[in-house]
């Protein structure tokens, strides 16, 4: 490998696992580099997912005392997260790549506007709650079936094709939970840990031959400072600067995907 590629893959790992501790999506960077090098797409897509464990890792802990107190949810979510996982990472063996490409761009136009009147929604819930003598952190349900529904499906999602799917989470937990932004990222940076864990497990054990190992090793280094980085600011944001920054990269993914 040319010492230009490797410089530009640890590079490109590097503002991954930043944008993923902080939004996610990291993949919209990763993902096109590699293919760009000349790396097929199920070679980077496997590459890309073992590496990246090593900055989800490092987004996870960055982000440990925004996790504090969800636990009674997150135990019902993160079961949903590693079944989907597993599922996805199968399909990823097993159908053509080209299935799931094409409903990413819906997905991700779909989960940023989730983003973007998230606060409306949760106003809106707070008030009904408020209004029926309920509690406004009281999750119904009902709304707990439909959270860890959606979890399983974006982590099925995450097992065939992670990019975006930090996003997916947000929107999706905006959508339903009565939570700060930052918390729900600690949730999310946590679901996309165990996601990118159990992908790069099923990739490890069922096509360690298609993988680059040098690839992943380089993304790994990378995205472990971007990782780290991206928490240890990301957490500073105030809520409107976070939900900004998720649909800028958003955005911007959205075209690469559409483009790429």
């Amino acid at each position: 490998m040319p010492v230009s590629h490797a410089f530009v893959i640890v590079l490109a790992g590097f503002g991954a696992g930043a944008i993923n501790a902080v939004v996610g999506s990291g993949t919209l960077i990763t993902f096109p580099t590699l293919v760009a090098l000349g790396y097929p797409p199920v070679t980077s897509t496997m590459s890309n997912a073992v590496g990246l464990v090593a900055g989800s890792t490092t987004g996870t802990w960055g982000y440990r005392r925004e996790l504090r107190g969800q636990w009674n949810r997150l135990r019902w979510q993160l079961p949903a997260s590693l079944a989907g996982a597993g599922l996805g990472a199968w399909l990823l063996l097993h159908l053509p790549e080209q299935v799931f490409a094409d409903v990413v761009p819906v997905l991700l136009i779909a989960a940023l506007i989730l983003v973007v009147i998230g606060p409306w929604i949760q106003t809106w819930a707070r008030e009904r709650a408020e209004r029926e003598g309920r509690s406004a952190h009281h999750v119904s349900p009902r709304r707990m079936a439909a959270l860890v529904a959606s979890t399983f499906a974006i982590g099925v999602y995450g097992g065939y094709f992670t990019a975006a799917q930090g996003i997916l989470l947000v929107g999706a937990m905006g959508a339903l939970l009565p939570e700060s932004v930052q918390r729900m990222n600690a949730a999310k940076n946590l679901a996309t840990l165990l996601v990118n864990i159990v992908a790069a497990l099923a990739y490890t054990l069922v096509a360690f031959d298609r993988i680059s190992w040098q690839v992943a090793g380089l993304i790994a280094t990378g995205s472990l400072i971007g990782g780290w980085l991206g928490a240890h600011y990301g957490r500073r944001l105030s809520p409107y600067a976070l939900r900004t920054a998720i649909v800028v990269v958003g955005l911007i993914g959205l075209y690469r995907l559409l483009t790429v």
